[in-house]
């Protein structure tokens, strides 16, 4: 294993701000003098994940999860130490002074797979680029418009027409049974053989958040021969170990430092669209698998987003789809909501292609609708507006849609819009309107009563009074060598081993330095609990400075309760040694609780 000198690791440490890093990972917003945002390693609503800037350290209070800049990248990618180090310094763009190599690693469970996804993405890549067989799949992109850069880029393959192309290279691999079966790229015969999947199809690489390929989605290419009447247009992965669509968007991985900078995604309907997005310089663009939007993506999205807007296509299914895309993004995110209709019921691929890229950006950038906006728009294909019902019950259904806009300048625009149109009175609309927030007001009220409490990821425990002083004294530990120089010469003993283990851990590192730097002090500890531990403690907030009597009521605190402890455990044996019959036992334990009683009363 590969030892990094520990003046690089600190020169790379103290020239990183861990607010940047974490920040392109992680939508940050100021709250104090920390920063606060929703933690990547749980789901979650309510942010609970923060960022110390002072200490260079963060902490999570929903999953307990905690660390230095170090450790959120090891955690977040799944990378060694030394990996961990490298990204840093390549994200700061600090040269190293030493090379650093990737440690070999344990293979997890889904190692086979990755490299099965890996190694079957440049397959068809190459196929598509360079073979003969590839040659009109390329044809058919380059129509589509896009260019030999955005298919190296996106690594755009090509699926042969042949069921046993994968089988064979999968043979030559010597890959078993099972892992063909988990792969998802294949369909496994009654017979116990294989064929492949995919076949006559233009595959594009479906990857996780950290770029690895973890599934495929292909589009079906008809030819002469084959024109694909019962093949589905496009075909994704099944579910896998590796890849569950729910939590998949296409991009992603891409476009998160993109969004993270601009604070905004666009959402679109298709692969395409992504792409031709891509090729008009929008690098910010997502698409889900399929329409219908679910809570882990949009969880993903909020969590390096404030703002999203939905170009989904411009013809009736996609304009109900955007309808359903900003009800659930409003329904189960604090998102800033936009849309754009693409016009001529086109979609952002076909526009592109018909118009240009200036044309798809400005668009995109000035032809955004409020929610709102949209949703009055949207709905007058849904009712009659020359029927006089039809034209009550649409007023009525975007007054409900107007409800919620909090703006009040918005409400008197969208009033006096309304009013206008339909020739009504601008004050009985409002009035309404009145009625509808009251009633809103209501629902939320009972909703909120009905509500059963949640219990938190991780509901931090109560401590007792003894871990409390044990916490407390610990903390004048790291940043008070009296202190420490106190209790390593007294020999203090904690109640719980833990804090022992911090007091030697502490002193030893403080033999080679001048001063205790927490974000450092934990490339020291290996043990995670020990890790978290310590960052609970820093966030005590306690005087600059002890005092002499604060230090001798801490000690006494914990040094009655180990007493007490001792006591109960030798009145515990006692009550043993009685039942047993053994009367020389009963009486030494005696004595003994004596001698500890007298203790715990000049403790």
């Amino acid at each position: 294993m590969q030892r990094i000198p520990q003046q690089v690791i600190e020169e790379v440490r103290e020239k990183t701000d861990i607010v940047e890093v974490i920040g392109q990972y992680v939508q940050l917003k100021k709250s104090g003098k920390n920063y606060l945002g929703l933690c990547p390693f749980h789901e979650e609503k309510t942010p609970s994940f923060t960022v110390a800037a002072d200490k260079q350290i963060f902490h999570c209070f929903g999953c307990g999860k905690g660390g230095n800049v170090f450790t959120f990248l090891q955690e977040l990618d799944g990378i060694s130490f030394p990996e961990a180090v490298k990204k840093v310094a390549d994200l700061e763009q600090i040269p190293l002074a030493i090379e650093i190599s990737s440690e070999p690693k344990v293979e997890s469970k889904n190692q086979p797979l990755l490299k099965l996804h890996e190694k079957v993405r440049e397959l068809y890549h190459h196929l598509l680029v360079h073979t003969k067989v590839g040659e009109p799949a390329l044809q058919y992109l380059h129509e589509r418009g896009l260019s030999d850069e955005l298919i190296a880029e996106f690594k755009i393959g090509f699926a042969p027409n042949q069921r046993d192309f994968l089988v064979q290279v999968a043979k030559q691999e010597e890959l078993s049974a099972d892992v063909l079966a988990k792969s998802g790229l294949f369909i496994a015969r009654d017979d116990g053989s294989f064929s492949d999947r995919f076949y006559q199809r233009v595959m594009f690489p479906l990857n996780d958040a950290r770029g690895q390929t973890i599934g495929f989605s292909g589009r079906f290419l008809p030819t002469k021969e084959f024109d694909g009447a019962d093949q589905p247009k496009y075909l994704n992965s099944p579910e896998t170990e590796l890849f569950n669509k729910r939590q998949v968007l296409f991009n992603f991985d891409k476009a998160r430092g993109e969004i993270r900078k601009s604070g905004e995604a666009i959402l679109f309907e298709g692969f395409m669209d992504v792409l031709a997005a891509w090729q008009a310089g929008i690098k910010n663009g997502l698409a889900s698998m399929g329409t219908s939007l679910t809570d882990q993506q949009i969880t993903a999205i909020e969590r390096v987003a404030s703002q999203v807007v939905v170009a989904y296509d411009g013809d009736d299914p996609g304009l109900a789809a955007t309808n359903r895309a900003l009800d659930s993004l409003k329904n189960h995110s604090r998102l800033q909501l936009a849309a754009v209709i693409v016009p001529e019921k086109l979609d952002p691929d076909e526009y592109l292609r018909k118009y240009g890229a200036k044309e798809l950006q400005n668009l995109l950038q000035h032809g955004r609708k409020t929610t709102f906006v949209f949703k009055m728009t949207f709905k007058r294909s849904q009712w009659n507006l020359e029927n006089e019902k039809d034209r009550l019950d649409y007023l009525a259904d975007v007054l409900q849609d107007l409800a919620f806009v909090r703006s009040p300048i918005e409400q008197d625009l969208y009033l006096g819009q309304l009013a206008t149109e339909f020739s009504l009175d601008k004050a009985s609309l409002k009035q309404q309107l009145r009625q509808l927030r009251q009633q809103q007001r209501h629902e939320v009220r009972q909703s909120q009563t009905k509500t059963v409490a949640v219990v938190a990821p991780n509901v931090k425990k109560m401590l007792t009074r003894e871990e409390k002083a044990e916490q407390m004294l610990i903390y004048r530990v790291m940043y008070e060598r009296a202190t420490r120089e106190l209790l390593v010469s007294e020999d203090f003993q904690f109640i719980h081993d833990a804090y022992q283990e911090l007091l030697l851990y502490i002193d030893s590192y403080l033999t080679t330095q001048d001063t205790f730097v927490l974000a450092d002090f934990l490339n020291y500890l290996k043990e995670d609990h020990l890790k978290q531990l310590v960052i609970e403690i820093s966030e005590l907030d306690l005087t600059e400075h002890s005092t002499e009597q604060e230090l001798v009521d801490l000690m006494q605190v914990i040094g009655q309760a180990g007493i007490a402890d001792e006591i109960k455990q030798r009145q515990k044996e006692q009550l043993e040694a009685r039942k047993a019959g053994n009367q020389q036992r009963e009486l030494e334990l005696t004595i003994q609780i004596i001698e500890l009683t007298k203790r715990l009363k000049q403790a």
